[in-house]
């Protein structure tokens, strides 16, 4: 089984739902960004784009750099910026990509938008 579909599939018991998101938020290209519900899609489980949330707002705590950066609502709203230390860091990781933010929301939201269930 190839990484990408034991991450899809969750049939691998060494992963757990966090490291599961962990692994597709890794995946998503420089330049890209997706939205929670995207990620849950793609991992089997829709109705669980808050808890994807909850994982990316704790990835910090990996020893691996995590671009929770690229996740945003369903509408490319910010909604995580408050937990990367302060209410700027996000928009600003994001500026360094190419991204245009106004008031909170990615303007190229639909342009860039990096499906995970489509591309991987």
């Amino acid at each position: 089984m190839t990484e990408k579909s034991s991450v899809r599939s969750g049939k691998s018991d060494s992963y757990s739902f966090f490291c599961r998101v962990y692994d597709v938020t890794c995946m998503i290209p420089h330049g890209r960004i997706t939205s929670y519900g995207a990620i849950a899609r793609y991992l089997g489980t829709a109705g669980a784009a808050r808890m994807v949330g909850w994982a990316l707002n704790t990835s910090h705590s990996s020893e691996r750099f995590i671009p929770a950066h690229r996740v945003v609502n369903r509408n490319g709203m910010l909604t995580g910026k408050h937990h990367f230390g302060n209410s700027s860091t996000m928009q600003q990781l994001l500026e360094n990509e190419g991204f245009t933010i106004n008031n909170d929301t990615v303007l190229e939201f639909r342009e860039r938008f990096w499906d995970p269930s489509l591309e991987l």
